[in-house]
């Protein structure tokens, strides 16, 4: 398993060290054994794991400048958080999710990968911000939910000068044109679209960064799960 992590992250121009190696092993294991108890992936080979979490979370990871603050909203498994806490030990990562059970898993997997300065925290987007407002240099997050939706997530935490990263599937450019508006409501504008191939998957990714340019109006996020049944356009 250490060979195979070590061998695709190089192949994504990543080089990992041993501690590096062994926290993806210990993750990928940690994450198989707990799966069932707490319904986190559908994916649990090991190269797929490796591509399609592991190395998905982490692509965008030289556009966070280093010891960054940044919060993984809609966390799940971890995903892109750890990863990026595990290839960059400088930030200082904030997990956040709306199921108990999953912060859970992820305060157990913290203390088995080791490490420091990453907190998992339970709470809904539109309430944990009440203390979080513009908090983050950066707010990240692989939550499957469209554009517009992310957005009023997202940029309440961002500081001005910060910037939200989102990541999606290929289809971004028809989800920009319908939140383009709801980015420019939340203050931020589109700074730019980062595209990669996944080639074990055969699949392209695209990754939204919007820059965060003027404070976001304390009204948003709504609550009630506004910001998906109705959706700023």
């Amino acid at each position: 398993m250490k060979e195979l992590i070590k061998e695709i992250f190089e192949k994504y121009n990543f080089s990992l060290n041993e501690t590096q190696i062994e926290q993806f092993e210990k993750y990928y294991n940690y994450l198989v054994q707990e799966n069932e108890k707490y319904n986190l992936t559908a994916i649990t080979q090991p190269l797929d794991v490796i591509v399609k979490h592991f190395i998905d979370s982490v692509l965008p990871e030289k556009s966070i400048e280093k010891n960054a603050t940044v919060i993984d909203i809609g966390t799940g498994a971890g995903f892109p958080g750890i990863p990026l806490k595990i290839l960059r030990n400088d930030l200082k990562v904030t997990l956040l999710d709306s199921l108990q059970k999953r912060i859970n898993f992820l305060n157990n997997l913290i203390e088995i990968l080791g490490l420091s300065n990453i907190k998992a925290f339970h709470g809904r987007a539109e309430d944990f911000v009440a203390n979080k407002r513009e908090k983050y240099d950066y707010a990240v997050s692989r939550a499957v939910a469209n554009l517009a939706t992310l957005s009023e997530y997202m940029l309440p935490y961002v500081k001005v000068g910060g910037k939200a990263i989102m990541y999606k599937g290929n289809k971004l450019q028809d989800e920009l044109q319908a939140g383009e508006n709801a980015i420019k409501i939340l203050g931020g504008e589109t700074e730019k679209i980062e595209k990669y191939y996944l080639a074990e998957e055969e699949s392209n990714r695209e990754v939204l960064i919007i820059k965060k340019i003027k404070p976001t109006n304390k009204k948003y996020p709504r609550g009630k799960n506004l910001p998906k049944t109705k959706p700023l356009c």
